[in-house]
């Protein structure tokens, strides 16, 4: 797979980059991406066009200041 990264963006969506973006729902249905190498999901729950953000977040005033923090180590699996 290519390089693949996700973007966090204040107060907006959450954008992905990649060269082999692929989006499935709970069934693994793919959704098709036209060749996208950049594709936007929706936060802020108010999209016509979910699980993708078609902007609604600008109209509705979602905030977040998502700043980068390191999550804590998981805990010990229990032994088998």
């Amino acid at each position: 797979m290519g390089n693949f990264r996700v973007v966090v963006r204040r107060n907006g969506p959450l954008r992905l980059e990649g060269t082999e973006i692929e989006i499935v729902d709970e069934t693994g249905k793919a959704f098709g991406l036209a060749g996208r190498s950049v594709v936007s999901l929706c936060r802020c729950g108010q999209s016509q066009n979910k699980p993708f953000c078609d902007g609604s977040h600008v109209k509705v005033g979602f905030a977040s200041a998502p700043d980068a923090f390191d999550l804590p180590p998981l805990p010990p699996k229990p032994p088998a």
